[in-house]
């Protein structure tokens, strides 16, 4: 008969803590997974009957949650000084246009401070048909490029805040020809290998490895996400404890092959909120918390909504995934907020 480990009760915690939140979304699929200085606590539930592949050895789509793995790999880049976050973007995509006076740089892209609006003016006369499954399909990186080219800024760049899945699909295409290396394959080789992510991917592969999305009733099958011209901002699809890792490399940057990056997307770059009291990150929202900070991002798709987060004041990481699409009714966000903010995310 063992004795209770030093560790036990916490865990027992963790997991009472994680069931209660799996209880309180309404989804086919649900999955808390929770890492606390190391030690890993997983739990799932859900609407839907249990498949035969366990909730948690699937991949789900995190949709926008993905810009953080492109601002890591920005910050990668800048650290290591193969570009600076002030290079014009439309001269690294055509060095033959000069940089203007008030150039979009890099660090505008993934900041939400570049003066692109969400998305293209063309994007919605193709998207509206498909807008419930796969509005990004049909929509190229072509495209993407030949619509920042054109594309008229509501602001000056690095003026004020406005969240653009437009600019960080532009960041995407615009690493990849300053790099001289295709997306997946620079995103691969400078982040998902160096921190071990292999069951992350940027396509989908198929039931049984990936989890399947649901519309807002919860019982409406919808198809893999296909992102198009958009994989920058939003193709990232992992398993929750590939998720963690990530997300334990930001808690535990020393001895990373990413090191100098995963500091730089923890320093904060700009204020907003009432009262400019919820700083950003280069990639990351950085909100108070009690006892401390926390950072995270939230991501949706058309069937899918994840949240991932973690508090190095704490040595907390957390992840949050379900297979329904996001509605302000849908309790997956808040609930992982607030357990991720609360005291309940400090050691016990």
């Amino acid at each position: 008969m063992s004795r209770p480990g030093p560790h036990d009760g916490q865990d027992r915690d963790d997991a009472e803590l994680l069931d209660e939140a799996v209880r309180a979304v309404a989804a086919p699929d649900v999955v808390f997974a929770l890492s606390r200085h190391g030690r890993r606590t997983v739990r799932a539930g859900g609407t839907a009957p249990p498949a035969p592949v366990p909730r948690e050895r699937l991949r789900y789509e995190i949709g926008s949650a993905s810009k953080t793995f492109t601002g890591l790999l920005l910050a990668d880049l800048i650290t290591s000084g193969a570009l600076t976050g002030n290079d014009p973007a439309a001269s690294l995509l055509d060095p033959a246009r000069p940089p203007g006076r008030h150039p979009v740089t890099l660090t505008h892209l993934i900041t939400h401070t570049s003066g692109l609006p969400p998305l293209p003016a063309d994007f919605y006369p193709q998207a509206l048909p498909r807008w419930s499954t796969n509005p990004y399909a049909h929509y190229p990186p072509e495209r993407v490029v030949r619509a920042f080219f054109r594309a008229r800024l509501r602001y000056r760049p690095g003026t004020r805040w406005r969240y653009s899945n437009f600019a960080v699909a532009v960041l995407g295409h615009t690493l990849a020809v300053a790099t001289g290396t295709p997306w997946e394959r620079l995103l691969t080789d400078r982040v998902l290998r160096p921190l071990r992510l292999g069951d992350t991917a940027l396509h989908p592969t198929g039931p049984g490895t990936d989890a399947t999305g649901h519309r807002e009733d919860g019982t409406t099958p919808t198809p893999p996400l296909r992102i198009g011209g958009f994989a920058a901002a939003g193709a990232i699809r992992a398993t929750p404890h590939d998720l963690l890792t990530f997300l334990e490399a930001h808690l535990r940057p020393d001895g990373s092959p990413l090191t100098a990056a995963l500091l730089e997307v923890r320093r904060p770059l700009l204020r907003r909120g009432f009262g400019h009291v919820h700083t950003h990150s280069l990639t990351w929202f950085h909100h108070p918390a009690e006892g401390g900070t926390m950072y995270f991002h939230i991501g949706a798709t058309s069937g899918q909504t994840a949240f991932l987060g973690f508090r190095p004041d704490s040595g907390t990481a957390l992840v949050a995934l379900s297979t329904r699409r996001y509605s302000r009714k849908d309790s997956l966000v808040p609930t992982a907020y607030a357990l991720l903010s609360s005291s309940e995310a400090r050691p016990g």
